[in-house]
């Protein structure tokens, strides 16, 4: 009674920690563990039953007399085929881990070398082989809480106080079924756990995917972004610099700094594709670039016209035939024109940063006259042109660029009506924070170094790096990498990004495997380190 009572009192126990254990290769080494233990059994097999259902796969063997532990966690693959189900199209119950499951009954063989029915050919070549002797089976389905077979356990020679093999009792068959009952559920909701996170997994990749797709420009940066991240935050958890020495990840950590990657742009879905694709500081629905072409092509034909009058009127009123001084004031003035038209389509395109001298040349351009097809004298130039070509970074004005900014407040906002859970409560920070900066100058709240999170320092980090690298841009090419490296360590002085963080990534080299992996190689320049502002090494 007092075993009996420890078995069940153990039998509990098992049970409990498969419930709450997500690592399937661990659940499937308990549960053969826990039910050799139980049955005082000397070895063991888990199946799984295919896809298809149409073979049961190994999971994990184990036999303590031969010393075997395979499968599971253990890394030793296991090289047994799998147990057919179906032979020329009729069921297999000449096995009997197959005629278990066809039957669905508990098979309990007190001697596999004295029974009928069933086929031990490999089992008596395998006790051949390795000396050993298979005597007691029992063969156990595992069904789920819908009454489906999804595995079986099997057990090998239960042992006796002093060691013999016996029969497996009547008691240690009860128990290894309800192990086996216990174990199903347990198996079934880990993997519709797994399949839940599947799931969700690939539902976020889409999301990003589309956010990609949407824009030429963007292609690729939801996904190489969570990789970059990742790459640092594995280097800052191996450092001992600063704030980092004290900072670690456990594997939820981890999954929860991808997943924040994943979604970190989730709101570019509401950013319109006209401000995310403005390759240049005139386009809207098409590059107004050309109009203004036609207007400085309006201005050259008017200078021509205007200096043939001239040329007629000076034959009429003198009859001289010497040109010579109009013609050369006009080819002046064709050259400026065409210095000026070069000038603006250059500017048309966004660069890293535009002086005042040449903001307020726009300026100038935009007042010269010309005649409309109107016939209405007017600026070569509008305001909203002007507006746009003195843009000093990039190609978006200011109520452009506010569209931009938005992006991240509108991730904020989806992801705050995520129901998440709890191993994922940090992604709305992690992703919504990757625009700040450590003065507190950023967007969209303002937050400063102490009041952000070190992954989400690290994704700012990532994510700039990833847009100077970057080849995709509307605006610019890929930089070289000693560039990318430059600006991000005027980045670090100017309270930009975080400085530990920053000083990892440069001394365990993270931008240089980064850069072998997604970077062309005419972009992969040598790098002196000791040049790189703000980096003492």
């Amino acid at each position: 009674m007092q075993q009996t009572i420890q078995r069940i009192s153990r039998l509990n126990e098992i049970g409990i920690s498969l419930s709450v254990e997500r690592n399937t290769d661990i659940v499937c080494e308990r549960i053969l563990q826990g039910a050799m233990e139980l049955t005082h059994a000397d070895g063991g097999s888990l199946y799984r039953m295919s896809d298809d259902q149409k073979t049961l796969e190994f999971v994990i063997v184990a036999n303590h007399s031969l010393g075997i532990h395979m499968g599971g966690s253990t890394g030793t693959e296991i090289d047994f085929y799998p147990i057919q189900l179906f032979i020329d199209g009729k069921a297999n119950t000449g096995m009997v881990v197959s005629c278990a499951v066809h039957e669905d009954r508990t098979i309990n063989i007190p001697d596999a070398y004295d029974v009928e029915g069933f086929d031990f050919s490999g089992t008596r070549m395998f006790d051949k082989k390795t000396g050993y002797r298979t005597q007691s089976i029992l063969t156990v389905p595992m069904k789920n809480h819908e009454g489906e077979i999804i595995g079986v356990l099997q057990l090998i020679n239960a042992k006796d106080e002093q060691g013999e093999t016996k029969e497996f009792s009547v008691e240690e068959r009860e128990l290894a079924e309800s192990l086996a009952s216990q174990a199903a559920v347990a198996l079934t909701n880990n993997r519709l756990i797994e399949e839940q996170r599947e799931l969700f997994e690939s539902f976020i990749k889409m999301i990003a995917g589309a956010i990609d797709e949407k824009s030429p420009y963007t292609g690729g940066h939801c996904r190489r972004l969570p990789d970059l991240t990742m790459m640092i935050a594995e280097a800052c958890h191996n450092s001992d610099i600063g704030v980092l020495n004290d900072f670690s990840m456990k594997d939820e950590d981890r999954y929860e700094l991808r997943i924040a990657g994943w979604l970190h742009d989730c709101g570019k879905v509401t950013t319109p594709e006209y401000v995310i694709d403005k390759a240049t500081k005139l386009e809207t629905i098409y590059d107004r670039i050309n109009t203004v072409d036609t207007r400085f092509d309006v201005l050259k034909r008017d200078a021509k016209i205007e200096m043939l009058e001239q040329k007629l009127l000076r034959l009429t009123e003198t009859a001289s035939l010497d040109y010579s001084d109009l013609e050369q004031a006009y080819e002046e003035k064709i050259r400026q024109l065409d210095d000026d038209r070069d000038f603006i389509r250059k500017s048309n395109i966004g660069g890293e940063f535009m002086d005042e001298a040449l903001q307020q040349r726009v300026r100038d351009i935009a007042k010269y006259r010309w005649l409309n097809s109107d016939g209405v004298e007017e600026d070569l130039l509008n305001d909203d042109e002007v507006m746009n070509m003195v843009v000093q970074k990039g190609t978006l004005n200011d109520s452009e660029r506010e569209v931009i900014n938005n992006h991240i407040v509108m991730t904020i906002k989806m992801l705050k009506e995520l129901p998440f859970p709890k191993h994922l409560l940090n992604v709305v920070e992690y992703a919504g924070g990757h625009h700040e900066r450590m003065d507190g100058k950023g967007y969209p709240l303002g937050l400063t170094r102490d009041q952000l999170s070190i992954p989400a320092r690290m994704m700012g980090i990532a994510d700039i790096f990833e847009a100077l690298t970057s080849s995709d841009r509307p605006y610019k090419k890929g930089k070289k990498l000693s560039e990318c490296l430059r600006i991000l360590g005027f980045m670090k002085q100017d309270g930009h990004i975080d400085p530990d963080i920053f000083d990892v990534f440069i001394k365990e080299k993270v931008y240089l495997r980064y850069a072998k992996e997604f970077l062309p190689s005419h972009q992969i320049d040598e790098i002196d380190e000791s040049k790189i502002p703000g980096y003492e090494i």
